[in-house]
């Protein structure tokens, strides 16, 4: 994750179970890339002046966001039309539907997600330090 929290950027594990479901928002994505790029668009936002450094990166497919927003808008950065990522509301509203369709009667939030994959990580064995490093939490 890019910019997260604090503005930092986070890597973490990806379960093997969440590969395959995976590859059609990937695939779905990657056909919203291509229709921008035949419509003269399909830039993607490049940080520390990285467009300047490898002019037509921000056009590459690796560049583009997982999970994109359904429709282009402009930039406040810098004034160009692309399509952005998903909106934080969109997922929290995406958690906050799977709750209700569960029937569960506690709320939870994606923050929640965070606190339950720590006590996954801890439950299976795996040492405090390792948890703090993924989730960043040292200091």
């Amino acid at each position: 994750m890019r910019d997260g929290k604090g503005n930092k950027d986070r890597v973490t594990m990806l379960p093997l179970r969440v590969v395959g479901p995976l590859h059609e928002p990937i695939e779905h994505a990657r056909e919203l890339h291509r229709g921008d790029v035949v419509d003269g668009f399909g830039s993607a936002w490049l940080p520390f002046a990285l467009d300047r450094k490898y002019p037509g990166a921000a056009r590459e497919w690796g560049w583009q966001y997982v999970f994109p927003a359904g429709a282009r808008s402009m930039d406040s950065r810098d004034g160009v039309e692309r399509r952005h990522h998903l909106a934080d509301q969109a997922f929290q509203r995406a958690i906050k539907n799977a709750v209700r369709g569960a029937g569960l009667a506690k709320p939870a939030t994606p923050h929640t997600l965070r606190h339950s994959f720590a006590t996954h990580l801890l439950e299976s064995g795996d040492d405090i330090r390792t948890v703090q490093e993924l989730l960043d939490t040292r200091t």
